[in-house]
């Protein structure tokens, strides 16, 4: 077969390898939470008759319980932002800081809150607004559940649940507005609650059924997270949304002691995440994952004076609460308390510890029967905790082959987990109460290892797997560069055939025996179809050929390619790195590399080295950008005077090419008008105006058609980029909040002048013979430096204006001006196009560069395909499910960033040649 053909293959198999093994950090590190047949436990009786649950979505621990936090930005604000929480905290309440897990959003935060249990890191996958796996709460749990609020929320918790267990509210989501205030959902929330319990008084039924024991209302206030996505975090907006939030837990509170005549309700007011001081909330920052957690009422203790040492720490300390006890909890412990307070049964996945187990430092609890109470709660949670692990216990012992039990709980005698939950039952007999909550919460913290313990149990396996597999990948890929893929087999490879075999076949049968995941099957199947495949072409070449190995050159490159790749991999975290790397391509390279005669072949050599420095300098700004429409407009400037002065380096313009760049000249200064006057009614409140947003829409699809559309008959490479440089500049500038449009002239620059740099110094070099077969690409050691830059290239236009995930990009401010409503699909589109449009200039350029180099299609991809997974594979090691919240969170994006940047730049190349292949040059358009 041809080479597109083998080139294809690779790719194809490229694909289906990297989404696999993206899979396979979720099975090595995450398994999911929920598991049949265990039986729910709980106490009888209640210390209140009904629970009151609200939810302030995406509000701050640090700006609800210091007295005013935005004394620096709203300095005519408030002496006290929420005065009536704050009261409760001093007079009546007990407080902390509830610490969330990633990925810090709306869905997990409320299935830890609700449910007790962290959700499988892996359903966001399966979208965070349905139910990918099903789960018990404590509203299934109740007698009944009134809900209200969002819409993205409540129905997934009515969900499986008894035909009229859980009843909701909702909005439409039409309403869900980020160009209105946002206030008037939480609002609405109250009036229908309010509503409720008015229709309640004409309505036996419904009466009876509010008053009944177990009852729970639940109150999702949205605005604060539509605010701060909106204003951020330190807005006087987001300061006004949580005057009104308190206002409503003032009023619901009076609400409910009217209506039922009693003081037989407790409060839980928390929020499902915190936000970052840009207005993000997904990116495991240490301010997203600290929450507020204040509780009320029946059955709740009063505020207690601090402890020694102190409870307090610096993030605390401007609260002016350190008199004051503060205790913290993880966020799926409040689960357990809440169905402490109502008298239910616990939800059976949840692994939330009630704070009160421990009989060291005061929990939340203040139950009618003191410390008997909080024994008998304690040793409801050891119960529920070791029945999770004593299922899952059973399914790992029955399929896996050479089961090592965990000896803590599956030891002899007193070491038995039923020997400790008898010794618990023996205790409270006995009414030695803080005995029995001594075991209980060291049988807890035991149970708790186990459940990791069979978690983790198959880590290693799958280490080993992935380990065999991505070098085997690099392996693999190589044989398209160094060697024919299509030539005969020597006979004696059915010796590695069969090694293979025996070994796949070996694999497959273990995880049959111990009905291991179907993925599995396929971790395995890669690495030995990849080594197979170098064992039967490479072993028998080196034996006939009796060629002596250049270890001495392979040693220097390797180290060469290990450095660069480790320094990438750092520069995740450091993004000063991604500069460094700019200084040395654009300094130090042109000085050590680059002679007289290249440096006179390149019509202004001074080019690469002050588009790198440039470019090099935006990695250095911060990440928490503010929309500056200045900055956006000089954008919009720069495109189009980088686009006259690029158009004068080509020879000749027709008059339709003239016309051409005219009209998309016309449309990014029609951007910059439109973005402008949006920006301004947005900023001033006074919503977008519907004009705007249909010319916005109309600017931004004609210029994300017209280049793709336009048909250049007479064109050049050079012609062809401007033409994609420019046409997608009004996109850019309409989806800007601040400096990407001048990243994007800089970006374009750099990539453009690399051409010329490349060129020049192949000729240099002995150039590479034109084929129409990749199979016969001569490989140089050269090209491996063009792999590196290429790589560095496609990270750069990632990270270049953003931090773990480009966050410039994710700002969803610039959104707002084509989409007001909330619309994640549509506006999620809209980000990843604007992700996408520097790479397009990096797709025609590397197009561009193999015609320039007279290199065959994607032979610099399959270089660095060759490269990429050194860098992958050490961030699958790094990977954890240990540590803080942030470790947690980078750990798998980088992880999974590196896996999809691989995938990505075969994109790259593929759109490259397909989008430049008019203008390519005669042998290159034979060869494709």
């Amino acid at each position: 077969m041809g080479s597109n053909y083998n080139v294809a293959t690779l790719l194809l198999t490229g694909l289906i390898f990297h989404l696999v093994y993206i899979w396979s950090v979720f099975d090595c590190y995450f398994t999911s939470p929920v598991v049949r047949g265990m039986e729910s436990h709980g106490l009888d009786e209640g210390e209140s008759k009904r629970l009151v649950l609200i939810v302030g979505d995406g509000l701050r621990a640090d700006l609800l319980f210091q007295k005013n936090g935005f004394q620096s930005g709203v300095p005519d604000g408030p002496e006290v932002v929420a005065p009536y929480l704050r009261s409760i905290i001093e007079n009546r309440g007990a407080f902390g800081v509830s610490h969330t897990r990633v990925p810090t959003e709306s869905r997990p935060g409320h299935v830890a809150i609700i449910g007790g249990m962290y959700e499988d890191v892996s359903a966001v996958t399966k979208g965070w607004k349905t139910n990918p796996v099903d789960f018990d709460s404590v509203f299934n749990r109740s007698s009944t559940t009134f809900s209200f609020g969002s819409p993205d929320i409540l129905p997934m918790f009515s969900r499986g649940a008894m035909p009229g267990k859980v009843m909701t509210w909702c909005y439409n989501e039409d309403e869900e507005d980020f160009t209105k205030d946002a206030t008037a959902l939480d609002i609405w929330t109250y009036d229908q609650l309010a509503n409720l319990l008015h229709n309640a008084t004409t309505n036996a039924t419904l009466d009876s059924q509010l008053r009944a024991p177990g009852t729970v209302f639940f109150l999702h206030l949205l605005g604060l997270d539509t605010t701060g996505h909106s204003y951020r975090p330190f807005s006087t907006e987001y300061m006004n949304n949580i005057q009104v939030v308190d206002d409503i837990v003032r009023r619901t509170e009076i609400l409910l002691r009217e209506f039922f005549q009693d003081e037989d309700t407790s409060y839980i007011f928390t929020a499902d995440h915190g936000m970052s001081v840009i207005g993000n909330h997904g990116d495991g920052h240490p301010d997203n994952t600290r929450t507020p957690l204040v509780a009320w009422g029946r059955g709740i203790r009063g505020p207690l004076p601090d402890s020694a040492p102190s409870s307090h720490d610096s993030y605390s300390e401007p609260w002016e609460l350190g008199h004051l006890l503060r205790r913290d909890v993880d966020q799926a412990d409040i689960a357990p308390l809440m169905a402490a307070l109502v008298g239910l049964k616990w939800p059976v996945n949840s692994v939330g510890v009630l704070p009160d187990v421990d009989s060291t430092r005061p929990g939340y609890l203040l139950p009618r029967e003191g410390d008997e109470t909080l024994a008998k709660m304690a040793y409801v949670n050891a119960k529920m905790i070791i029945e999770q692990y004593r299922v899952k216990h059973e399914m790992k012992m029955s399929h896996t082959v050479w089961y090592k039990p965990f000896a803590l709980l599956e030891g002899p005698g007193s070491s038995n987990r039923l020997a400790k939950l008898n010794e618990i039952e023996r205790a409270i007999s006995d009414e030695q109460w803080g005995t029995a909550r001594d075991l209980s919460a060291s049988l807890i913290n035991e149970g708790l290892e186990g459940l990791r313990y069979l978690h983790t149990y198959e880590r290693m396996l799958i280490r080993g797997m992935a380990t065999a597999a991505y070098t085997g990948w690099a392996a693999y890929a190589s044989l398209f560069i160094f060697r024919p893929l299509d030539k005969q087999l020597p006979r004696s490879t059915g010796v590695i055939t069969g090694i293979a075999g025996v070994a796949l076949a070996a694999f497959w049968s273990l995880f049959a025996i111990q009905r291991s995941p179907w993925t599995y099957y396929l971790y395995i199947a890669f690495p030995c179809y990849f080594w197979h495949q170098v064992g039967v072409q490479v072993l028998p070449l080196l034996r006939s050929q009796g060629q002596r190995v250049p270890y001495g050159q392979i040693a220097f490159y390797g180290g060469l390619v290990f450095g660069a790749l480790q320094c990438m991999a750092a520069a995740y975290m450091h993004r000063s790195i991604w500069s460094v790397g700019f200084l040395l391509i654009g300094v130090v390279w042109p000085l050590s590399s680059w002679t007289k005669e290249s440096r006179s072949r390149m019509s202004r050599p001074y080019l690469w080295t002050v588009s790198c420095l440039v470019t090099g300098i935006f990695p250095l700004l911060s990440v928490d950008k503010n929309e500056s429409v200045i900055t956006i407009i000089a954008g919009g400037v720069c495109m189009l005077v980088a686009g006259f002065l690029y158009s004068r380096t080509i020879p000749t313009l027709g008059r339709s090419l003239r016309r051409l760049f005219v009209i998309e000249g016309i449309l990014v200064v029609l951007a910059m008008l439109v973005t402008a006057s949006s920006a301004y009614h947005l900023k001033a409140k006074l919503g977008l105006p519907l004009l705007n947003q249909v010319v916005g829409w109309i600017i931004f699809s004609i210029a994300s058609i017209l280049p793709f559309a336009s048909n250049l008959r007479h064109g050049t490479p050079r012609s062809k980029m401007l033409m994609y440089f420019l046409g997608l500049g009004p996109t850019f500038v309409i989806l800007s909040l601040s400096d990407e449009g001048l990243f994007y002239v800089a970006y374009f620059t750099t990539v453009t002048s690399w051409i010329e740099a490349e060129k020049s110094l192949r000729s240099d070099l002995e150039r590479v013979k034109k084929s129409k077969s990749i199979l016969q690409y001569r490989f140089q050691p050269d090209d491996i430096r063009i792999a590196l830059f290429f790589l560095f290239f496609v990270q750069v236009g990632f990270f270049g204006t953003g931090n773990v995930a480009s966050i410039s990009s994710f700002y969803l401010s610039p959104v707002y001006r084509l989409i007001p409503i909330f619309n994640p699909f549509a506006m999620a589109v809209l980000l990843v196009f604007k992700i996408i449009v520097p790479y397009i200039m990096l797709a025609v350029a590397i197009a561009t560069l193999n015609d320039a180099l007279d290199l065959p299609p994607f032979s610099v991809f399959l270089v660095a395909l060759t490269l990429t997974d050194g860098m992958t594979l050490s961030f699958f090691y790094n990977v954890t499910d240990t540590g803080s919240w942030l470790e947690i969170g980078q750990t798998i994006s980088f992880f999974c960033v590196s896996s999809l940047l691989s995938l990505w730049s075969a994109g790259i190349c593929v759109g490259g040649e397909h989008l430049m292949a008019d203008v390519l040059s005669a042998n290159q358009k034979a060869i494709d």
